[in-house]
């Protein structure tokens, strides 16, 4: 007999039972089957991600390069100082140990970003550098220019870029190295940079 004959020789009420239990198998195939696929993982972002972008990114920016600047004047330490962009004047002035009771910080913007290769010369207060209107100063020839090899600490400090620390260390280098033979031999005092050898050569003899 075929599945055609069987199903006519069933009543009503069997048929619907037949479709019901048909009904719940293929439901329950069906639930198993959706149970059974794999279900997505989900990557948590960390937090503060949504400001530094996509996780994973490779797009990051690599490491801005050091600015490096001089400091010289009136600081207890100057010389040559590496900073990361958006730091200040002030920083600057920090770094080099501070500035000394000598210094007039109300001529410097100490607001004013760092830039690469410059100089930030931290000035004195007090009267000019003495000129060759007047009389001869000590340690000075008759033109009225500082001699570094015989001049006093207060001579060198009423130099322009010259405060106590840097007078100090030119002295400290005479006693050690003997006098000075050129004026383009105080560049290599600590703390003097091309800079400010420019400004002092006009201003100094040996």
């Amino acid at each position: 007999m075929s599945l055609r004959d069987r199903l006519d020789t069933l009543s009503r009420g069997e048929i619907v039972g037949l479709v019901v239990v048909l009904g719940a198998l293929l439901g329950g195939a069906g639930l198993w089957y959706v149970r059974s696929l794999p279900k997505p993982v989900t990557v948590a972002a960390s937090p503060g991600a949504a400001e530094q972008g996509t996780v994973g990114s490779a797009s990051a920016s690599p490491s801005a390069p050091p600015i490096i600047v001089d400091v010289a004047g009136a600081v207890r330490h100057p010389g040559v100082y590496d900073f990361v962009a958006g730091e200040r004047v002030i920083d600057a002035i920090e770094r080099a140990g501070g500035a000394l009771s000598k210094a007039d910080l109300s001529l410097l913007n100490l607001a004013a970003p760092l830039t690469d290769g410059t100089q930030i010369l931290v000035p004195k207060t007090g009267p000019p550098a003495p000129t060759g209107t007047g009389s001869t100063p000590v340690g000075g020839a008759a033109t009225g220019l500082v001699n570094v090899n015989t001049a006093s600490a207060e001579e060198l400090e009423a130099l322009p870029g010259i405060g106590e620390v840097l007078a100090a260390t030119i002295i400290d280098y005479r006693t050690e190295n003997g006098p000075f033979t050129s004026v383009d031999q105080l560049d290599d005092v600590s703390g003097i940079g091309p800079a400010t050898l420019e400004e002092l050569r006009d201003l100094v003899t040996i």
